[in-house]
């Protein structure tokens, strides 16, 4: 059985052990959607992950759905990111960005622009403005065009991660995201090709991407039957498995489970039917357990997962790959600093070295 602390080939790279830091979103970029100076000293703590995965990035103006996440579509966002990814290179480290658009989760006071869906359909609950919590809106639908100009915004700001020095991106198609949007059938009302076919945007965008930097450095990040951001997926024993089909041809260097589904017998679907490396995130979202996470991790390595990842444990414990090595405690996150804020409760977690 495969080991969490050994070497594993992905794609381009040579990572030195099988856990990935997942993407967490901090919410700390200026208005300009720049990461903060900080953001290079977060990440590069975190440089023993055999990978990190940045948090959630808007390819786009239109795809920002909450205050103070970073974007990569303009030159000063590259700039930013650039200063994290040599940070993390220069500790020895291998850094992907997630690009996330938000889709129908977002509100005009962000950025002066309606939220946009594949169908008009209002998310239930409210969200985090400038101004405070506001209803969601109803999006406005994507026309042929939207569509179109949206792939093309995906493989620009994939090009751009490359120029700002990442190994590679991750598509998030989950969580209730306008990928995830595409696919589900709350939120894919359309009665053209897109609605008859609800893996379509999917498969044009990792295509597009794929396209512009290489299967190789792409991965996507699904969440089947994940009900977040008020989803409900019919069919999804029948979307997912044609997905993957679709995506096989493409290379593209992992797919990302996350989720409630990496337990499901359309989890064991997936992975019998994925030609590539599997992430699999089984705790997605939950705290840390007292072992840090290891024997699940453990567990999803035999049953066939390649690669496992962590989320608020690396959040918390910089140097959690020695943790988990040595059973050494682990430092509870502080969800009060999760979003938001400066140094606290971001660059200030102890390592175990520092008692």
């Amino acid at each position: 059985m495969p080991d969490l602390f050994e070497p594993v080939r992905l794609g381009r790279l040579r990572l030195p052990n099988r856990l990935v830091m997942s993407p967490m979103t901090r919410s700390r970029a200026d208005r300009r959607g720049v990461p903060p100076a900080e953001a290079a000293l977060y990440y590069a703590q975190r440089a023993t992950a055999g990978l990190i995965i940045t948090e959630g990035v808007q390819p786009s103006l239109a795809g920002q759905g909450y205050p103070g996440t970073p974007g990569l579509h303009t030159d000063e966002q590259v700039d930013g990111w650039r200063a994290v990814t040599e940070a993390v290179h220069a500790a020895g480290g291998r850094i992907f960005t997630q690009l996330m658009h938000t889709g129908r989760i977002g509100h005009p006071s962000l950025n002066g622009l309606p939220p946009v869906a594949p169908s008009p359909v209002r998310a239930a609950g409210r969200i985090l403005t400038p101004a405070g919590r506001r209803d969601l809106p109803v999006p406005r639908q994507l026309t042929a065009a939207g569509i179109l100009a949206t792939v093309d915004d995906f493989a620009h700001a994939a090009r751009r991660a490359l120029d700002a020095g990442f190994d590679g991106v991750e598509l998030h198609g989950g969580n209730g995201y306008l990928i995830h949007q595409f696919l589900a059938s709350r939120t894919n009302l359309r009665d053209d090709g897109y609605g008859r076919d609800r893996i379509r945007f999917a498969v044009e965008v990792a295509s597009a991407v794929a396209g512009a930097i290489g299967g190789d450095r792409v991965g996507l990040r699904i969440t089947p039957g994940n009900p977040y951001n008020d989803m409900a997926e019919d069919g999804a024993d029948e979307v997912y498995p044609a997905l993957i089909d679709a995506l096989a041809p493409l290379g593209l260097v992992y797919l990302h489970l996350a989720g409630s589904a990496a337990g499901t017998p359309l989890g064991g679907r997936i992975r019998a039917s994925w030609p590539g490396r599997l992430v699999a995130a089984p705790g997605s979202g939950g705290e840390p357990s007292a072992d840090g996470g290891r024997a699940e991790g453990e567990r999803w390595l035999a049953h066939g997962a390649d690669l496992i990842a962590f989320g608020r444990a690396f959040l918390a414990n910089p140097d959690f790959v020695e943790r988990l090595r040595t059973g050494a405690p682990l430092n509870r996150p502080d969800p009060a600093t999760y979003y938001g804020g400066g140094a606290r409760g971001y660059t200030d977690y102890s390592p175990a070295s520092a008692g």
